[in-house]
This record gives structure tokens, C-alpha cells and sequence, in this order.
């Protein structure tokens, strides 16, 4: 109980920004938060916020706590619900976020499937490529690909996909594989307006981290008109699997350079941070990583 109480006084102190509002969330005294505090980085060994008199930071060993903490809390309200809950049917209302190329092939089917599953909870989905503000914007959950910046939610990992580098067997044909991205200067790329260029290894075993410039006569602002084009074999396109896996599944389109493929990212359900999730939202949840499990495009980060 005292662990349990001592990582609650922790997390809350991150989001609140303050041992104050963190004690008023808990309905003790600054000096009980700030006890806990002091005793969950003695027993720790280290030091997880810097603390002053009108606000407090976390420490670079406090950011990656805080993260485990937080799925911890969260992973633990899940379980208490899921017992306590028995039968109890989900109801009500979810406003959910996802991208827009992702949301309309992945998240919108899955939601029609999960609405008919339960019939007492309906769903308002808005598919856009800007960062929506969860908690200001009355979000209950929004999907999001690739890598987090706002620690102040709870984040659930669905699912893995990277990015590959595709064409059809007839531009491959015409024009030949390229062996290394040095070669796209050589190819007819298939690019994204305003795009800087395409991320790769730095080799075949490195890191990612090589941004290499690509050129081609075609470019669109749509992601799947550049599906379309490669599919007609105008070019080589740099897509997610989660867009092309099926094509590569069924040799509509060939991937290249994988060996030079920058490493996977995560998909991810953001929420804000709360005891209880409700049941409608962490049902959406379990439903999202069930399905996403076994689709073709989900692979395990390649490091």
C-alpha cells in the first residue's frame, strides 16, 4: 500500500506540476505528498524531481519512471474495473481522434464492428492529421501514430508499423531494384509535397537517422494517390504497411531497401489520466489491440 500510495504521489506531482494541486487531488497536505515523494526516491536510490518552491521538474531517471508509472496506475484501474464491473454492459458516448489516411482504412471499421458488439455505446469519430488537444478538445481517446511527446496522458501501444519503400513488379522490371538508397537518385520517386525526403539506416545494421533527398516528376499531398501511382507502376513510393500490406501480400506491389528500413514506431490509444477509465473507452481499447494483433501490418519493432 505505502509503494502504491508513494508512485500515485508521484505521478500526480508530474501532472499537477505542483505538490499543492497534487495534494488537493488526493485531499492531503503538500507535506504528505512531499513524505511519499521523499520516501519513493530513498528507497529508489534516486532522484526523480527537482522540486523549488513554486514548481517542480522531472529528472532525466523521473521521465522514464514516470512513463511506467503511469501504465502501471493504469493497467491497475483496468484490472479492478474488470472484476468489479461483472456484467455490468457499457453505455454512453466516445469521441475518439485518429488520423486521417490511417483512421479511414484501420479505425473506421473497426469502430462500425465494435458498435455493433455494443449496442448501448455510440461513437462520434473525426478523422485529422492535426495533433488534437485530448483533454481541452473533450476527447475521450485519440489514436496516434509513430513517436509521443505529451507525458501528461496515458498511452496503450496497439500495435507496430514502419515504412517501406514499394513499387510494382512492372516498374521493377522496366527500371531495375535499387540495392541502396544512394540509387533513388536514379528512380522515378513518388513524393508527398513538401516532403524533405525519405528516412533510412545509416547501413544495413545502423540506426535510423539518414534522410535521403528523393526526386520524381509526381507529388501529391495524399498519401493514397501515391499508393494509386505506384500500384501503376509510375514509381517507387515510400508508404506504411499498414497502407500497403495488403498489396505486398498479394504481389500487387514488391518492397525494396528493407534492409535499409528505418525501425518500426508504435501505434498508439492516448487518454487522459484518470482513476477510471470508463468501461465504454477501455472496451474500445481492448477491442482496438485484439484486432490490430493479427493484421498483416503489425510487426515488432526491428530495433
Amino acid at each position: 500500500m505505502d509503494r502504491f500510495k508513494e508512485i500515485s504521489a508521484f505521478v500526480l506531482a508530474a501532472q499537477k506540476g505542483s505538490l499543492s494541486a497534487a495534494a488537493q487531488s488526493e485531499a492531503v497536505t503538500p507535506a504528505v505528498i512531499s513524505r511519499r515523494l521523499d520516501s519513493l526516491e530513498a528507497r529508489l536510490g534516486v532522484k526523480l524531481l527537482v522540486r523549488t518552491t513554486r514548481r517542480i521538474s522531472l529528472t532525466f531517471e523521473g521521465v522514464a519512471f514516470f512513463e511506467d508509472s503511469q501504465r502501471l496506475l493504469n493497467d491497475l484501474a483496468n484490472a479492478e474495473a474488470t472484476v468489479s464491473l461483472g456484467g455490468v454492459k457499457a453505455s454512453g458516448h466516445i469521441r475518439l481522434s485518429a488520423p486521417a489516411g490511417f483512421g479511414r482504412r484501420h479505425v473506421a471499421p473497426l469502430v462500425r464492428d465494435f458498435v455493433q458488439e455494443h449496442g448501448d455505446v455510440s461513437v462520434n469519430l473525426d478523422l485529422t492529421d492535426r495533433i488534437v488537444d485530448i483533454v481541452n478538445e473533450g476527447y475521450d481517446c485519440a489514436v496516434r501514430v509513430g513517436a509521443l511527446a505529451d507525458s501528461s496522458l496515458v498511452s496503450v501501444q496497439l500495435a507496430w508499423m514502419r515504412r517501406v519503400v514499394v513499387a510494382s513488379p512492372l516498374y521493377l522490371q522496366r527500371r531495375g531494384r535499387p540495392s541502396t538508397p544512394a540509387d533513388l537518385r536514379h528512380h522515378d520517386c513518388l513524393g508527398l509535397s513538401q516532403q524533405r525526403g525519405w528516412m533510412f539506416r545509416s547501413d544495413s545494421g545502423g540506426r535510423a537517422g539518414e534522410l535521403v533527398k528523393i526526386d520524381g516528376r509526381l507529388q501529391s499531398n495524399d498519401g493514397a494517390v501515391l499508393r494509386e501511382w505506384a500500384l501503376d507502376g509510375l514509381g517507387l513510393a515510400w508508404r506504411s504497411t499498414w497502407e500497403v500490406g495488403d498489396d505486398l501480400q498479394n504481389g500487387a506491389l514488391e518492397s525494396v531497401l528493407d534492409d535499409f528500413a528505418a525501425p518500426a514506431v508504435g501505434v498508439y490509444a492516448m487518454f487522459p489520466q484518470r482513476r477510471m477509465l470508463p468501461l465504454r473507452v477501455r472496451l474500445l481499447i481492448d477491442f482496438a489491440k485484439h484486432r490490430f494483433s493479427s493484421a498483416p501490418w503489425n510487426e515488432p519493432s526491428s530495433g
